[in-house]
């Protein structure tokens, strides 16, 4: 199964300060947590999830390349837990100094300090608005500079009429459910003592408000539909099917939510003359026997110009030459690739008589006469001497 958004799952907006990260994180761990659901493998499954998008969002660096990747900055163990999860042992030991605070010190043990207590203040329910993903297709020579893209998204987007509040000229009464709070709060015992709960007001949806008079334009949503032009800036050496994320670029939210993201594809289109793998390209390069048996420079095509390079004379076809750093630059920075050339002699196909007479004449030279030496030997001869 797919994995959540990291915000999603802690419910915060993308520009959530630190402590409100703590706070939303406070709050999950102290619903979900173990001692409270003994047994409950999908309480254990949030508590966890929670832990795990708790440690990526509130260390700067983690943050930043989620921002731009989503989960893909982890995959592979880059980072992060990719994909792995956390286990209670790395909870505790990292986030034990949160669960005291809930209990004077007292841990996670038992609810010791925590009869007839539980959470004040107000826990409004957010909505959200959900993810686009597009596709954004680029050549070798964008992905080698890095480039941006305009591109025109359907969407929602604010109601323009009503602000995106979804009432017609802020007409709007108190949740009589729960009083503008937002939340509605359940008091029961417990063999752990009496335990007070807080979940979002059915009624108002987490608002604290109704509307009475609905927005006629959205309906009372607050969100229309619209076409936007929405601008990226794609850093070099993106990859095919590589994932970019645009935070708050996806569509709005009902009534002054958090907007959602846009989720870039990225899409790498063929090229005429190179072949990528990873950072490296690769060229194939025809020459003449001529050039081959005496040498020549010949021009070859780079994504940034043509280079010259040399051909030793008697270079063998198949033989690889390596041009360093003309390849793609590493997404993350680090690095350059190559291009690597692999020298091919052309053979013609069709000769007229005065060819052919030509190179009968050369055949019968005795340089012409195969000779290869053991690092030029055929597949076979090599795998005899790998088993012998």
């Amino acid at each position: 199964m797919a994995k959540r958004d990291y915000y999603e799952v802690l419910g915060v907006a993308k520009n959530a300060t630190a402590d409100e990260l703590k706070k939303a994180y406070r709050k999950l761990a102290l619903q979900y947590h173990p001692d409270r659901n003994p047994g409950d493998k999908e309480a254990e499954e949030k508590f966890k999830e929670a832990a795990e998008a708790y440690d990526v969002l509130s260390n700067p660096e983690k943050k930043a390349r989620y921002d731009q990747f989503g989960h893909a900055a982890f995959e592979g163990g880059a980072g992060g837990y990719g994909g792995g999860g956390m286990n209670m042992n790395d909870i505790f030991s990292q986030f034990g100094d949160i669960f005291s605070d809930f209990f004077g010190g007292g841990g996670f043990g038992g609810f010791g300090g925590f009869s007839g207590g539980g959470r004040s203040g107000r826990s409004r329910g957010v909505p959200r608005g959900s993810n686009l993903r597009i596709k954004v297709k680029l050549t070798l020579e964008e992905i080698e500079k890095g480039c941006d893209k305009k591109v025109k998204v359907a969407k929602y987007v604010t109601c323009k009429t009503c602000g995106g509040t979804g009432a017609r000229n802020n007409n709007y009464e108190t949740c009589p459910h729960c009083h503008g709070s937002g939340v509605v709060t359940e008091v029961r015992r417990t063999i752990l003592g009496q335990m007070q709960t807080q979940s979002v007001c059915p009624h108002c949806g987490g608002e604290g408000r109704i509307i009475k008079d609905k927005c006629h334009d959205c309906n009372g949503d607050g969100i229309v539909r619209a076409e936007e032009v929405i601008s990226i800036s794609i850093p070099a050496g993106v990859a095919d099917g590589m994932q970019l994320s645009l935070s708050g670029k996806g569509n709005a939210a009902p009534r002054g939510g958090v907007p959602g993201d846009l989720i870039v594809q990225i899409e790498e289109l063929p090229h005429e003359q190179f072949e990528r793998q990873e950072t490296n390209l690769y060229y194939n390069a025809f020459v003449t026997f001529a050039q081959a048996a005496m040498g020549a420079s010949i021009e070859i095509p780079t994504l940034s110009g043509k280079v010259k390079v040399k051909i030793e004379a008697g270079t063998p076809s198949g033989k690889v030459l390596r041009l360093k750093g003309k390849g793609l630059p590493d997404v993350n920075g680090y690095m350059r690739g190559d291009l690597l050339v692999a020298v091919n002699v052309w053979v013609p196909k069709n000769l007229s008589r005065e060819e052919r007479d030509l190179l009968s004449k050369l055949d019968r030279s005795p340089n012409f006469q195969p000779n290869p030496s053991k690092a030029e030997r055929g597949f076979f001869d090599k795998m005899k001497d790998m088993f012998n």
